[in-house]
């Protein structure tokens, strides 16, 4: 359910992830806060923040977040196709539509053995920074963080591989309660650049 106050913070939020480059998680709180609200307030769900952020878009930024998000899927695209023996699925924000030039760029790595990533990207003669994140049932997985220049956007964008075992693969191309994928093969962001942005 809805409240006024979970719509106060969604749009709040929102605010911050356009504007900001704010994670979702991080701005949900960081709105709770800015407003004043009980530290145990009830933070809206990730649907109901994802209609604020394209509201947010619509009112704010239609103008240039198409040319910005097409950018960010072509680069997208640039790093899947070199690590495309590891099966990669872009995730996040750039996936679903609602990315600015402040997002980063996540893909999800497949693998047979986590290590063979990081030694494909060795072979690649790219730097990378490692990190662990939470993966899809709140175990461990490595991060492969990387800083590449996004020329049509003139900023350097963050690309995450995201390195998952290769079981995980078929739980995660589930459609979500909407009935979205909620990551894409590479086809799949191939296709959207072949759309016309609106």
């Amino acid at each position: 359910m809805k409240t006024d106050a979970s719509w106060e913070i969604a749009n709040t939020a929102a605010r911050m992830v356009v504007e900001e480059g704010l994670e979702w998680g991080p701005a949900k709180k960081r709105a709770v806060k800015q407003l004043g609200l009980p530290g145990r307030t009830a933070l809206p769900d990730n649907d109901v923040l994802e209609a604020a952020v394209r509201e947010y878009l619509e009112l704010f930024c239609g103008d240039t977040q198409p040319a910005e998000l097409r950018a960010l899927r072509e680069m997208a695209v640039l790093w899947m196709e070199r690590m495309q023996a590891f099966r990669p699925y872009l995730a996040g924000a750039v996936w679903n539509g609602t990315a600015t030039r402040l997002s980063d760029i996540y893909i999800q790595l497949f693998c047979d053995d986590s290590k063979s990533a990081e030694i494909a990207l060795i072979d690649h003669g790219v730097r990378y920074e490692v990190s662990s994140i939470n993966g899809f049932h709140g175990e461990t997985v490595d991060a492969l963080s990387i800083s590449s220049l996004c020329k049509p956007l003139h900023e350097s964008i963050g690309v995450h591989y995201l390195v998952y075992d290769l079981d995980d693969l078929r739980g995660a191309l589930k459609p979500d309660a909407q009935g979205r994928t909620p990551r894409g093969s590479l086809e799949a962001v191939r296709r959207l650049l072949t759309q016309p942005t609106e």
